[in-house]
């Protein structure tokens, strides 16, 4: 019910775009960390998976190190699919026997991908490949390999949310944009991280010295 990819720029920001045809799916499945990386819990999700890998990342472990102990202790773990990415960029991914549908994966530089319930195979590498192909920041790159997906025939069904997610070490999720539930959900992301990303510094800014911070020009604020 989901496709997702996980990035890094390399320069130590971190992130994550996801779409199902699910509601919330960004809520559930993206889970990131400063300085450790990026993990996507999907299928038939559990959430705590996300903080635990997270957590294995935190402690030293490769990103196959930190997959192969939940996937040796974790109860249920036949019906979950797994992505990591470790803060050096490497990747693994675990997809149980009870995956849904057509499931896939693809590795790339910086980046991994998987979805399950997919309209066919190509939809993951369509996830890596739109990544690599675009240039402009994270975000933007994240949002294309979406759009990449999408074109190559996204889920089997029509997709109802998503969500771009990144971290940069700043202690906080600098960007955060989720569609919950939509009928052209990609789309309606798009849209919103074009109103987000000229404005997402100047958030920043507000969060780490907001004596420095610009005004908001709206109505009640006349510094």
């Amino acid at each position: 019910m989901t496709f997702s990819i996980a990035a890094t720029d390399g320069q130590g920001r971190f992130g994550m775009a996801v779409s199902s045809s699910s509601p919330a799916v960004a809520a559930r499945c993206a889970h990131l960390r400063d300085g450790v990386g990026v993990v996507s819990s999907q299928n038939i999700t559990d959430p705590r998976l996300g903080s635990t890998l997270l957590d294995g990342l935190a402690a030293g472990d490769s990103a196959q190190e930190a997959l192969d102990a939940v996937v040796r202790g974790a109860t249920g773990i036949e019906y979950r699919q797994l992505v990591v990415l470790d803060s050096t960029g490497n990747s693994a991914v675990f997809s149980g026997a009870h995956t849904l549908g057509i499931s896939g994966e693809s590795h790339g530089a910086n980046c991994v991908a998987a979805g399950n319930m997919l309209a066919g195979p190509a939809v993951a590498q369509a996830l890596c490949d739109g990544f690599a192909a675009a240039s402009g920041q994270l975000e933007e790159r994240l949002m294309a390999a979406l759009k990449a997906a999408e074109t190559a025939g996204g889920e089997a069904g029509p997709v109802r949310s998503a969500g771009i997610s990144v971290v940069s070490g700043h202690g906080w999720r600098d960007t955060d944009l989720r569609v919950d539930w939509h009928d052209e959900p990609i789309a309606e992301l798009e849209r919103l991280l074009e109103v987000w990303l000229p404005q997402r510094r100047d958030y920043v800014v507000r969060g780490l010295d907001p004596a420095a911070s610009v005004s908001y020009g709206v109505p009640g604020d006349d510094r």
